[in-house]
């Protein structure tokens, strides 16, 4: 299992992007652009769309995407339910792999349902 504590490695990621936002403002305006439209409703609620980023965090294994879309998820009211059967196609298009990241992102959202994180 996961010994990643999602809710502090959330605030390294945004700490240590800190200078990097300063020196480079308009590729990070740009990105963060990217994601409002990407993520804004449309033909797919954006729960859908979060469902879609963290199942991409997940195949892709990157913790601090687990982080930032299970922390998304909860404050758009998806359930655990919806969680756990996202993760079971997250397993079976990324195997053996995607079922330990799988674990981990069970682990986030457990901690953080658990803590509030979603209201930070």
């Amino acid at each position: 299992m996961s010994t990643f504590d999602h809710k502090g490695l959330i605030q390294d990621i945004n700490e240590n992007l800190a200078g990097f936002r300063k020196a480079q403002p308009e590729a990070m305006r740009g990105f963060a652009q990217l994601a409002q439209a990407s993520m804004a409703e449309g033909a797919l609620t954006s729960k859908h769309k979060e469902l879609i980023a963290l199942a991409i965090g997940v195949t892709q294994r990157c913790s601090g995407c687990i982080g930032f879309h299970v922390k998304a998820l909860q404050k758009l009211g998806a359930t655990r339910a919806e969680l756990e059967e996202m993760l079971a196609v997250c397993v079976y298009m990324g195997g053996g792999p995607a079922l330990m990241y799988t674990a981990e992102a069970l682990k986030a959202w457990d901690s953080m349902a658990a803590t509030g994180t979603t209201t930070a």
